[in-house]
């Protein structure tokens, strides 16, 4: 595969309600996007990460533009993850330098998946398919990004939608987060499930507080009770303490650092973004390695529709029990897409099209667009 075109655009579509974590509120929901086109016409899609900083999106944009699509366009793609592997190495010391190793490793996620997603689409199967022969068509599903404030009411609407998992959002109110988890927990049913994220909220005396607070309460997991970069013997401290399993790995990047983790054996559910670090091949890789080594793979995601049916894809692909995240707040960027759904028992049902699923960019989300590039190579080999 030859690539000649790139087109990449960011997105933002507005919120009636903006949706808060314990570091942060997010105004808007943006996202980016990006198309690769070879030399046949074929093409495939991509999404990178953008939710943070609040001018993420179109920062993104700029660095595939001025920075990364000049190792892209013109070259010969033998397989995704070689090139994944080279540009990664190619980018390293431009990262180094400017100390943005995040967002260059986002955009070289995106670039990986619409590689895969151009890949499967020639061969015209869908991309689990092509990952992995004996992929399922179907994952479990948890509704997610619900602030705890107004967790019940979100989650019996989650309920009527068919979800059977739920995670809420906490480290806001110590005292406050307990008792609405508790209320949550007690009034769920038999065969559902909840789990909660507190985004890196915690000191290891308050991760241990919150545990207190919530022993006895029916908690799947604890998802980053402490900053992804704490010391390993404080994550370690945490997990002996806690009575529930830890979850953390949407701030975690590289397969080396991956497998460190994995290998401490402080987290229960590993959980890379394929928008943020490693698209398909770097996350199908520590999926792998997870699942040897008795942990489950719980892709995070809370972007666009194409990054969140690559993670349908991928899980798909991986195996195991873990969940697809699927961010039940309002957002246009992600409902538009039509590649997936959730079913009445709890599944995501992967698209059966080539590829993502994904032919085009919904024409409802071309007013949202706040910054787009389409660029040409215009070599010959």
């Amino acid at each position: 595969m030859r690539i000649e075109r790139l087109q990449a655009c960011s997105c933002r579509a507005p919120v009636k309600e903006p949706v808060s974590t314990s570091f942060g509120i997010m105004q808007d929901r943006p996202a980016v996007f990006l198309r690769v086109e070879d030399e046949d016409g074929c093409y495939g899609w991509g999404e990178i990460f953008a939710n943070w900083p609040a001018a993420g999106a179109e920062h993104r944009v700029s660095l595939l533009h001025h920075d990364i699509s000049p190792l892209v366009l013109g070259q010969d793609i033998m397989h995704p993850a070689k090139f994944f592997a080279g540009i990664s190495e190619k980018v390293h010391v431009r990262a180094l330098q400017c100390g943005e190793s995040g967002p260059f490793n986002q955009v070289i996620a995106g670039l990986d998946i619409a590689l895969w997603d151009l890949k499967a689409r020639r061969l015209g199967q869908p991309l689990r398919y092509l990952l992995n022969a004996g992929s399922a068509d179907a994952v479990r599903a948890y509704a997610s990004g619900m602030q705890i404030s107004s967790a019940q009411e979100l989650v019996a609407q989650a309920r009527k939608d068919g979800y059977r998992a739920f995670k809420v959002k906490v480290g806001f109110d110590a005292v406050g987060d307990v008792f609405e988890l508790r209320a949550l927990s007690d009034g769920l049913r038999p065969a559902e499930r909840l789990f909660c994220d507190a985004n890196q909220a915690f000191d290891v005396a308050g991760a241990c507080q919150f545990l207190n607070g919530v022993r006895g309460a029916r908690l799947d997991w604890l998802e980053e009770p402490l900053a992804a970069d704490a010391p390993q013997d404080q994550w370690e401290q945490v997990a002996r303490y806690s009575n529930v399993p830890l979850a953390a790995g949407e701030n975690i990047s590289g397969l080396r650092d991956f497998e460190q983790v994995i290998r401490h054996g402080s987290l229960r559910f590993i959980q890379p973004d394929v928008a943020k670090w490693g698209g398909v091949s770097g996350c199908l890789q520590v999926a792998r390695v997870a699942l040897k080594a008795g942990r489950i793979y719980c892709p995070h995601f809370l972007g666009g529709g194409i990054g969140l049916a690559a993670s349908a894809e991928v899980l798909a692909a991986a195996g195991g029990p873990g969940l697809l995240e699927v961010d039940f707040n309002p957002n246009l960027l992600r409902s538009a897409f039509e590649a997936g759904e959730v079913t009445g028992e709890g599944d995501w049902v992967c698209s059966k099209r080539p590829g993502l699923g994904i032919d085009a960019l919904p024409e409802a989300l071309q007013p949202l667009i706040t910054r787009k590039i389409d660029l040409t190579c215009h070599c010959r080999k």
